[in-house]
């Protein structure tokens, strides 16, 4: 069977869409097969960071209601072959969904495919119990800013409540230079306050905003660039590979290296 995951956050803004169609096309780019579903039921952005908004014919809540089957709301990527999205309806709210229809339709995915990662909505409504429901893991996105990293506080003690153990995090729009000023929380008070395992630090990179606004995804559009590089790292640690995370160096200063515990 494969893995679910679900890539969330307490915050709005901080990256998780941007992750997830990165990280689903970086495993796709290691050889695994992967679905990414748009749990933002009302207001999809994953396929419009895909660049496939007009290849849409059905969407998830078309499934959940019978009026389609699974594969033929499926949208294979445009360049990788093993990459596939599940959309959400622009039409309905988070409140039609039922999350035991959606429990059945990841229950599927997980059959056909090694990776499914739903994105998370923001905040902790019914939109968030939808994505977490299905979920056997959990990835936290925080930027290093304390009100970020506050709410994602509070969403590893309410995924955890719903017995998601597997818990990581991911560090996204880190700014060596703002870090070094103290303009910004450093990798160790972020994870001095969360407590749990890091599984990439994305360097802040105008990249991902260029690629996102042209409908690219970063990792195969731009693949040398500091970012899309972290990602393949994130997508090789989470096959088990034992990959140490650098830091970029702030100038004028040397960077450090930490190593996941």
């Amino acid at each position: 069977m494969g893995r679910v995951i679900v890539v969330t956050a307490g915050k709005g803004g901080v990256g998780k869409t941007t992750v997830t169609a990165n990280l689903g096309a970086s495993l796709a780019k290691l050889g695994k097969s992967a679905v990414v579903m748009d749990m933002d039921i009302g207001l999809r952005n994953l396929d419009v960071v895909m660049g496939l908004e007009n290849r849409i014919v059905f969407n998830i809540i078309d499934v959940i209601n019978g009026k389609c089957k699974i594969n033929q709301a499926l949208v294979r990527d445009k360049h990788i072959e093993n990459l596939f999205l599940l959309p959400a309806s622009q039409i309905h709210s988070k409140d039609d969904v039922d999350v035991n229809r959606v429990v059945d339709v990841v229950s599927v995915l997980e059959n056909n495919f090694d990776y499914v990662l739903l994105d998370s909505p923001a905040g902790i409504e019914k939109g968030f119990e939808s994505s977490v429901a299905p979920a056997k893991e959990a990835l936290i996105v925080v930027t290093p800013d304390v009100s970020s990293v506050r709410d994602a506080d509070r969403v590893i003690g309410i995924v955890e409540s719903k017995g998601i153990l597997s818990i990581s995090l991911i560090i996204n729009r880190y700014d060596v230079n703002l870090v070094s000023k103290k303009k910004a929380l450093n990798f160790e008070s972020i994870v001095n306050i969360l407590d749990i395992d890091v599984l990439g630090v994305i360097p802040e990179d105008k990249a991902i905003i260029e690629t996102t606004n042209m409908g690219e995804i970063l990792v195969n559009y731009l693949p040398g660039s500091p970012s899309a590089k972290e990602f393949g790292q994130i997508a090789r640690r989470l096959e088990g590979e034992d990959i140490p995370i650098q830091l970029e160096k702030p100038k004028g200063f040397f960077g450090n290296i930490f190593r996941r515990e």
